[in-house]
Order: structure tokens, then C-alpha cells, then sequence
């Protein structure tokens, strides 16, 4: 319900007016927001209370008139029971809507969903990857189950959403579905570009999200140290197959290039670069953003040994690389053959790269942002820690000042 809801009637002067009844109109004012409608009714001004909004005329015309004006009122109040008893928002436009007898245009949340994912799903593979068009299918099959959960209903009018719904939603994703933070996070978010492209449209008066917070809790990223990367690569099996994959893992490892993006490279991505050396030249297929790396003498070596392989030259790829599901069950054999204690996957690669190889050997982040192909130096941050062992190496020169500065100080008090 408004907190403010006011109806006033008033006389309009119709254009070039000169003399004569002016037609009697009906202003709806809820929470600041007007809107205006004809009584398809006239009054002269001089038989016309302002104030009351009424006619003062007291013949039979004038009681009619009146009594007109009174069921408008009456129906108006009654519009905005109804409306609140079906959890429709009450706005001056759904009162005007119902007053002038023009049907409520229900709007149903589900079939703008669907026409969002159908759209989405024709710009896969040129705007939007397949993962991200399963991630707002999934989302929205949260929604629909949530629906029937708290509603008994699998679709709802886009007008009963409000904040009540989102935090119902909120608590619903990580009680009954068991969702962690995250997870919740990114399923909400997914659902706000759904509201936001009601707003857009007219579609929502007021936008649900206003005063609903939620954020993501940073993650520990796991990555390989110096020592877990040279055990990896000395490390050598019986099955050819373990080397391929423990291969194209330090490949990423030294590239910073996510598992796709890996898979796409061709011998036409490797370039000369501006330094005479060897460069991956690349976009990203999350972001379609650009990724210049120069390749380090690890990353080049596998690459050579990899040259003349029959699937990568069938295929004209660069590297045999197997599917991502098969690449993390075998770094799992891996990470136990090796001892690591850590559940390794290939996304580790690409944290390993941000960290251990360039990060922590006093690369700027400015630089390993713009071969990790980031648009902004927040992402890089996000996925880059700064080891203890570099922060230990940076504090030595200030280590030595403090010493030499305590060392003075005690030559001083000793000539005293």
C-alpha cells in the first residue's frame, strides 16, 4: 500500500476556453507519483467548489454530478483493496488503468525470463558463452522452484515482486537448496538482469533491488608454489597420457591462458612480438578482450614438443588438449602422484601464472592484468596474491635502515 493516496477532482480550461462548462477531471497521487483521467463530465466554474472538488449547485443535475463523483471515489478505494489483496503494486496508473475500464496488462515473470534466455541463446558464440546461457537457464529454474515453494505457483505477475520477494529468495537459495554464499550471490544477480530489463521497459514502478544488499565473500585461491611447480615438471609417467595433461597444465601455468582459451590457440596465434621474441596473440573467450603474452622458455619448450602431434595437426590446433572434465580428472591422479596436496584443476593454471611466475618475481600487476586479458586491475587483484616470501624480500631494504638507524643510536648513547 502508498503511504500517500490522494484523489482530487478539478475543472480544466480546454484550449482557446472563452465561456462556458469546463470538463471535471480526477487526479490519482500515490507516493508522489500522478496521474490525471477524465470523469467524461462538466461543470460551470461558478457552480464549482475547489476546495471540495464538488459542484455546489444543489438541483437534481448537481446531486447527480456529485453522487457520480462519489462512486469514483469509492471505486477507486476499492480498485486499491483489490489490488492489495492480490499483491499487485499500487500505483496512480493501476487505479487510473481500472477506473477508465482499460485492462490490467499483466506482465508474467517466467515468459520474460524465457524470452531473455531464447534471445541469449542466439548470441551464443558470438556475445555469450554456453556457460553463461546455463547459468541464467539454471537461474531461472531456481526462480520457478522458488515460486512453487513459497506460492504454490510456477509463474507470478512481475509487479509482486518487491524486496520481500528477493530476501524470501535469498533465504530460500541458501536454506532449501543448500547454496553457499556465492553461489546465492550469482543466482540473485543473474535474476536482477531480468528486473533491470522490466524497469527499463516501463514494465516496474519501483525497483525491488533498492535497498537489497548482497556480496560476494572473497574466495582463498588455491595455486602451486615454486616448489609444487618444479616437482610437476620433473615429474615424469609411464602413461603418456598423464604427460600430455601434466604438459598443457604448466603450458597455462606459464601463459596465464584460461582452459577455452587454451583449447582455441592455433599456430596463427603465436606471433613475433614487439621485442623480436615469440608471443601469444589472443582474445579471451569470456570477455572477448585482447591477451598479448610473451612466451616464457617453459611454455615454448612444450610447445615444440608438441608441434608434430597427430590431433593437434589434424585439428590445426595448437596442443592436444583433452575436454576440461577429463583435464581435471587426470590433475587429480596428477596432484596424487606428485604428492601436492592440493585438488588440482586446470583454473589453477591461471592463478599459478597471476602468483608464483609472475607476481611474485616483481612483475607489475599493470603487466600481468593485461596478459591475463582484465579489463580492470580489480579483476587481477582478485585472482593475485602476493606470496610471503616476496613481501619478506621487499621488507629487507627497510630491515637494513632500521638496523643501521638502531646500530647509530646505540654508538651514540656509548660515546655519551
Amino acid at each position: 500500500m502508498g503511504n500517500i493516496f490522494k484523489l482530487l477532482f478539478f475543472l480544466r480550461k480546454p484550449k482557446q476556453y472563452k465561456s462556458g462548462p469546463q470538463p471535471i477531471y480526477l487526479r490519482v497521487t500515490i507516493d508522489g507519483q500522478r496521474v490525471e483521467m477524465t470523469v467524461q463530465r462538466e461543470c460551470e466554474p461558478s457552480l464549482w467548489d475547489d476546495k471540495a472538488g464538488r459542484t455546489t449547485s444543489t438541483k437534481e443535475s448537481g446531486r447527480l454530478l456529485n453522487a457520480h463523483l462519489e462512486g469514483l471515489i469509492a471505486k477507486a478505494y476499492s480498485n486499491q483493496t483489490d489490488l492489495i489483496q492480490n499483491q499487485i503494486p499500487v500505483t496512480a496508473k493501476a487505479i487510473v488503468n481500472r477506473l477508465s475500464g482499460k485492462p490490467d496488462k499483466s506482465r508474467m515473470l517466467v515468459s520474460i525470463f524465457e524470452n531473455h534466455n531464447k534471445e541469449m541463446s542466439q548470441l551464443v558464440g558470438k556475445e555469450y558463452s554456453p556457460s553463461t546461457l546455463n547459468r541464467y537457464e539454471t537461474s531461472m529454474q531456481h526462480v520457478v522452484n522458488f515460486m512453487q515453494w513459497k506460492f504454490g505457483v510456477t509463474d507470478i505477475d512481475i509487479r509482486r515482486i518487491n524486496h520481500e520477494f528477493l530476501t524470501d529468495f535469498n533465504f530460500y537459495m541458501r536454506s532449501e537448496k543448500k547454496c553457499n554464499n556465492n553461489s546465492t550471490v550469482k543466482y540473485i544477480r543473474n535474476f536482477g538482469k531480468i528486473i533491470r530489463i522490466c524497469l527499463s521497459n516501463g514494465w516496474l514502478a519501483k525497483d525491488p533491488f533498492a535497498n537489497f544488499k548482497i556480496k560476494v565473500k572473497e574466495v582463498e585461491r588455491t595455486f602451486l608454489s615454486d616448489e609444487e611447480l618444479q616437482i610437476l615438471h620433473d615429474k615424469e609417467f609411464t602413461m603418456e597420457r598423464l604427460n600430455q595433461v601434466k604438459d598443457i597444465f604448466l603450458f597455462s601455468c606459464y601463459t596465464g591462458l584460461a582452459y577455452i582459451d587454451t583449447k582455441n590457440l592455433t599456430p596463427a596465434n603465436i606471433v613475433v612480438g614487439i621485442d623480436g621474441n615469440k608471443w601469444i596473440f589472443t582474445h579471451r573467450k569470456k570477455t572477448d578482450s585482447p591477451s598479448h603474452i610473451p612466451l616464457l622458455q617453459p611454455a615454448l619448450e612444450i610447445i615444440e614438443k608438441y608441434s608434430n602431434n597427430p590431433k593437434s595437426r589434424n585439428e590445426s590446433l595448437l596442443l592436444p588438449i583433452l575436454s576440461n572434465q577429463k583435464m581435471n580428472a587426470y590433475l587429480k591422479e596428477i596432484a596424487d602422484c606428485c604428492e601436492i596436496d592440493k585438488e588440482l584443476t586446470y583454473h589453477i593454471a591461471r592463478h599459478t601464472f597471476a602468483t608464483t611466475v609472475t607476481l611474485s618475481n616483481n612483475v607489475p600487476i599493470e603487466s600481468v592484468s593485461k596478459m591475463l586479458g582484465h579489463k580492470n586491475l580489480r579483476t587481477t587483484q582478485h585472482y593475485a596474491k602476493i606470496l610471503d616470501k616476496k613481501v619478506s624480500k621487499d621488507m629487507q631494504g627497510l630491515h637494513s635502515i632500521y638496523k643501521r638507524v638502531d646500530k647509530q643510536v646505540a654508538q651514540k648513547k656509548f660515546a655519551k
